[in-house]
């Protein structure tokens, strides 16, 4: 069963298409290291709460728009190893700064125990 990382962060909506090109020259890189799907997913729709939300969760400032993503890894271990390979390839470093702030990014790493649709 595959693996997920999942992230959502706050992007300046100013920074949409540098964030969207940030991204996919990443994603190139995460493909090497084993990764076989990427989602970047600009927030549309994204209600506040009345407990939590996902702005409150990341601090969205009002010319921020949250961003919900995931990377698709074949098992947990192919992950950590891709993640190992990101911190120590200079092409990272390539990329430059994050069009983001990465202190208000939530992450983690996820087994699917229920996948639909998707071979």
């Amino acid at each position: 069963m595959s693996y997920i990382s999942g992230f959502v962060l706050a992007v300046p909506t100013a920074n949409k298409e540098i964030y969207r090109a940030h991204a996919a020259k990443a994603a190139e890189l995460f493909k090497e290291y084993g990764m076989v799907e990427m989602v970047e997913a600009w927030g549309t729709d994204v209600p506040d709460g009345k407990v939590t939300d996902f702005k409150r969760a990341v601090q969205a400032k009002d010319d921020e728009t949250v961003v919900f993503s995931w990377m698709v890894w074949p098992d947990k271990a192919t992950a950590d190893a891709g993640e190992q390979k990101m911190r120590e390839d200079p092409r990272m470093q390539e990329l430059g700064d994050m069009p983001f702030d990465g202190k208000r990014m939530i992450y983690g790493g996820f087994t699917p125990i229920l996948e639909v649709g998707r071979p």
